[in-house]
């Protein structure tokens, strides 16, 4: 007889890294409520989601090959459970049409918000949510897909492994971090823009200079494509290069402080529990900071806090 905690449902998760991490609380919830999860991600994803016990699927690039892949997993489901193909079965965080046009190509009975016109692909199209921050609109998505009104977790609570722990100590030693002293973890880089200006702090490196020469140590990570600036910018920092996800959220919890712009590290950082100072320019608090009663933030918009404020403030907490 089949676990009736054991219902297979399809989640296609976002593309970017802080909303997959505002995405966690939701998928507990489902999961929690008797659901085994199939994620389809980015590669990344798997990393980062590992200690959670969740596997993810990388999404392929081309259609046809995004239909096989789901079309395997529907399969693979409805054997496991025979209710599979009538029932709401897949959970759509992403608000893009391709989405729901691939999971409606595959035969599979999404739910999900009816943004981009793309409500007639959806097996449930819910109305998109009042302005609100990222995390509710995901949570949101998966109680009104449980029939659920639960207020969300305070915080995320991100698990890190053992074993990533471990990866992060060794890493951190062999780069030259003393791991009896205190570092400061930055996360200077910032992809894209925000209602077209930039979310980079300006004057990341002069603040990255600054703790340098009080005598802090700063630990940068810069992912791939930001190795070069790293190197170039934050010279007087431990890089540690190729770093995955999953041992880069390690890094973050061990930090004594993460400071850094509106990016994905910085709501792992927050996830984890990491004490968060988050320097944000254009980007709105209320929808898009990282989550957690651990975060501080710093915001002065049009202007940005100069390097000697955001010094003064890392010491006050250090202390």
């Amino acid at each position: 007889m089949r676990n009736a905690s054991d219902k297979p449902l399809v989640v296609r998760l976002r593309n970017f890294v802080g909303d997959v991490v505002l995405g966690v609380p939701a998928l507990r919830l489902l999961q929690r409520h008797g659901h085994s999860l199939h994620l389809v991600g980015k590669p990344w994803a798997s990393s980062l989601l590992e200690a959670e016990g969740w596997t993810v699927e990388p999404r392929p690039k081309r259609l046809g090959d995004r239909l096989t892949q789901l079309r395997r997993l529907r399969a693979q489901a409805a054997e496991r459970d025979p209710s599979f193909d009538v029932r709401p079965n897949t959970v759509l965080f992403p608000w893009a049409f391709s989405a729901a046009l691939d999971a409606r190509l595959a035969g599979l009975k999404a739910t999900g918000y009816a943004n981009e016109a793309r409500g007639w692909l959806l097996h449930r199209s819910l109305a998109m949510p009042a302005a609100g921050h990222a995390l509710l609109n995901y949570w949101e998505l998966a109680c009104r897909f449980l029939g659920l009104d639960e207020a969300p977790p305070k915080e995320i609570g991100l698990k890190v492994s053992p074993a990533q722990q471990a990866a992060a100590t060794a890493l951190l030693s062999r780069c030259g971090v003393d791991l009896d002293r205190k570092f400061v973890l930055l996360c200077p880089f910032a992809g894209g823009t925000f209602e077209g200006q930039a979310k980079t702090w300006p004057q990341f490196k002069q603040f990255a200079s600054l703790l340098s020469r009080a005598g802090h140590q700063v630990v940068v990570c810069p992912g791939p494509g930001e190795e070069a600036h790293a190197v170039e910018h934050y010279g007087d920092a431990h890089c540690l290069h190729g770093v995955s996800l999953g041992v880069y959220s390690a890094l973050l919890q061990r930090a004594a402080i993460v400071v850094g712009n509106d990016t994905g590290p910085m709501h792992m950082a927050a996830a984890v529990g990491a004490s968060v100072l988050s320097i944000l320019g254009p980007t709105i608090p209320e929808l898009w900071a990282p989550w957690g009663s651990s975060v501080e933030i710093l915001r002065i918009h049009p202007a940005w806090p100069s390097p000697g404020d955001v010094l003064s403030r890392v010491e006050q907490k250090l202390d």
